[in-house]
């Protein structure tokens, strides 16, 4: 058991990059759908239905928030 909880915890770069490209893509998707198609959006353990621009509006959120712990470990 200890070498899975060793395994578990690469580098946080690396882990944050991941991080990054999944939110691009994510955001790529949600641009390639209607306007008018509702999505379902994660929230903790639950999914909830949403508009495009709500659920792009969030994952860009989360994706500059992404962006700027990756830039502040860069600088470090």
């Amino acid at each position: 058991m200890a070498t899975s909880t060793s395994s578990s915890a690469p580098n946080p770069k690396f882990e944050l990059t991941k991080k990054v490209r999944s939110h691009e893509v994510a955001l790529a998707e949600l641009d390639n759908l209607s306007s008018s198609r509702a999505v379902y959006q994660k929230t903790g353990n639950l999914f909830f239905r949403t508009s495009t621009q709500k659920a792009k509006a969030a994952e860009q959120k989360q994706l500059d928030s992404a962006k700027a712990m990756l830039a502040k470990l860069n600088s470090n």
